[in-house]
């Protein structure tokens, strides 16, 4: 079994659909989740806070230099993930669809190293 990394690609930050079609989203996106856990891949999934709140740490010589805000301004940033445990990139990609179909939202699948 190998782990992947399903990733939600969300556009830029402000883009989020209306409430109710938010609340739609992510019931369509729970249905996936108990398929997942149902077919024993699931290993854990999350959504992530609006770029605006992340905090970097950047080296500089020999400190640490802390930065409020993204680490690069970009047109997408990472929106959530669901990691699953599977035979093989087919059955990750078959995830990564169901995924795309509930959100609407590019999804990028990535095995763990090693």
């Amino acid at each position: 079994m190998t782990q992947y990394l399903l990733s939600v690609v969300t556009p830029a930050e402000g883009t989020q659909p209306p409430s109710d079609e938010l609340a739609a989203i992510m019931a369509r996106v729970e249905a996936v989740q108990d398929r997942v856990r149902a077919a024993g891949a699931w290993v854990f999934a999350g959504g992530l806070a609006a770029p605006s709140s992340a905090t970097v740490l950047r080296p500089q010589d020999d400190d640490v230099l802390v930065v409020d805000g993204p680490f690069a301004e970009g047109k997408e940033y990472l929106g959530g993930f669901s990691i699953v445990d599977v035979a093989d990139l087919d059955e990750a990609l078959r995830w990564g669809r169901e995924y795309v179909a509930a959100i609407g939202l590019p999804i990028e699948v990535r095995p763990f190293a090693g």
